[in-house]
């Protein structure tokens, strides 16, 4: 009877948990955005939000009752944007490193994309000191990518090359000013090398797991000190996951879970 009585509360218990967030209704939630990682975050033909970053913070807000709006920001300036309150949390997938950490606060994992390399078809590159030396390769500004290239590879004689945007660093890649380009695996799948302009393109080698760099995956970001809306998405969150909201938008993006993609 003991067991039976202590399974019921903790039934009850779970269930109170995730319907613990606090009711944001009448409130403004302006969440940051780079619309350039499809399929996490991009526009559509007429210029809307959608990607499976943009489909998961709409679902927040919605648990929240928040109007949320949405605002664009480069990656580079979204950490001192956020700090500087044009927005009150980052909604791209942001990767949790112990660098960002130093600066903000995250909500729990949402999501997680490794870093790949993508190459030219036949060039035999590899994601390594040894082959890329001499080489040139493209990465985002800001981006966790950035900063394990330059402080590994960029060290060592491979010759980094920094952008503003993701679409950017494809752009010279094409046309053979980089040799490679570094980025998230799912953004590099499904936002190039799926598309007919990468069909002569390739991932190279397997993911890079280095946790100072990349982290433990991606969460929303907030400032340190609100520390009640980052309890509330964490509530959301987790509401979301066990009614199946979560499940349906990654089934509409992936053909894989990308809560624990490798």
């Amino acid at each position: 009877m003991n067991k039976i009585i202590a399974a019921v509360s903790l039934v009850f218990l779970s269930a109170s948990s995730l319907a613990g967030a606090a009711d944001w209704s009448g409130k403004v939630l302006k969440l940051g955005v780079d619309p350039t990682y499809p399929p996490l975050e991009y526009k559509n033909q007429d210029g809307t939000l959608t990607g499976f970053g943009v489909d998961i913070a709409e679902a927040l807000c919605a648990e929240l009752h928040a109007r949320c709006i949405w605002v664009e920001s480069s990656w580079d300036g979204m950490i001192p944007a956020l700090l500087a309150r044009k927005f009150d949390a980052v909604a791209s997938s942001m990767t949790v490193t112990p660098k960002r950490m130093g600066q903000i606060a995250f909500t729990d994992k949402v999501s997680n994309a490794p870093a790949r390399l993508v190459i030219k078809r036949g060039s035999g590159l590899e994601p390594t000191v040894e082959s890329l030396k001499g080489k040139r390769v493209g990465v985002e500004q800001g981006s966790t990518q950035e900063a394990f290239a330059k402080a590994v590879w960029g060290s060592q004689g491979v010759d980094i090359l920094s952008y503003q945007n993701q679409d950017q660093v494809y752009a010279d890649l094409m046309v053979g000013r980089l040799d490679a380009s570094l980025q998230g695996s799912i953004q590099a799948s499904y936002g190039f090398l799926d598309k007919p302009v990468g069909k002569d393109y390739a991932f190279a080698g397997g993911t890079l797991d280095n946790p100072e760099f990349f982290g433990v995956g991606d969460g929303i970001g907030v400032r340190k000190a609100d520390v009640e809306l980052r309890e509330d998405l964490n509530k959301a969150l987790a509401t979301i996951i066990a009614n199946g909201t979560y499940a349906r938008i990654n089934k509409k993006y992936f053909d894989f879970d990308v809560y624990g993609a490798k």
